[in-house]
């Protein structure tokens, strides 16, 4: 399903103006939950004016009164009249408002003490910031440094929760292959037993025979000992008196 044209105005106005779920919003704003929730709660898209959707044709009022009457259902948009051309993936790195400029150090420390993971090349392409004021930022020469407070970037606004997301699932990831492969170079891949053998109990060992019972063995030895002993002597006397 296509997003809507301004997906966090849209957003807005929804919650706003409607009883639908988070989830519900989220879906058909190609949104997080978290963003929404953000937005319910005044962290996230402070000062955006809220879009009405269904004054610009993207949807009308009777699927609003579907979905709020069924929580699991999903918004579907209305046709549109007009045929507007693929949007093509945006290169290069990313655009951010003058107005959110100073907020981009407050965002790299939050990254950088809570994603430790992300590369420098995924915090410029999240924030839209270099790689020289990243570095910065990480040493503490940035110019203002003293005034420096770790914060959400997507509370500030500077990325999208699904973007972050996916930035964070893409170096771990990344860092499980370097692992696996450091430890095929170690050796170490090839002489782990499998969890089966290691997890398995040890097998009891065979009980020791009790005093009691090596003396009666000891006993029957002897009694048997004698006993032929005592017959071959027999066998002999009698053979001596023939």
């Amino acid at each position: 399903m296509s997003q809507p044209l301004m997906p966090k105005a849209t957003a807005v106005w929804l919650v706003e103006n409607t009883a639908l779920t988070f989830e519900q919003v989220a879906d058909f704003c190609g949104l997080h939950v978290l963003e929404v929730k953000g937005i319910a709660d005044g962290d996230v898209a402070q000062g955006i004016k809220g879009m009405d959707p269904v004054a610009s044709g993207q949807l009308s009022r009777a699927e609003i009164e579907r979905c709020q009457n069924d929580p699991t259902a999903r918004l579907q948009a209305s046709e549109s009249k007009y045929k507007l051309p693929p949007i093509a993936p945006r290169k290069g790195p990313r655009y951010t408002p003058v107005s959110r400029r100073q907020d981009r150090p407050d965002a790299i420390a939050w990254l950088l003490r809570n994603h430790p993971e992300l590369t420098d090349a995924q915090i410029s392409k999240l924030v839209g910031t270099t790689k020289p004021t990243i570095q910065s930022v990480r040493d503490r020469s940035h110019w203002n440094s003293a005034n420096i407070k770790p914060v959400d970037p997507v509370t500030l606004g500077l990325c999208t929760q699904i973007e972050l997301d996916a930035a964070v699932q893409k170096a771990a990831r990344k860092a499980e292959r370097e692992r696996k492969k450091a430890g095929k170079v170690a050796g170490t891949g090839e002489t782990l037993l499998p969890a089966s053998e290691t997890t398995a109990p040890e097998a009891a060992p065979e009980p020791e025979p009790a005093p009691e019972e090596e003396e009666e063995d000891r006993e029957k030895n002897y009694n048997a000992d004698s006993v032929f002993a005592s017959l071959k002597d027999v066998k002999i006397e009698d053979e001596s008196e023939e």
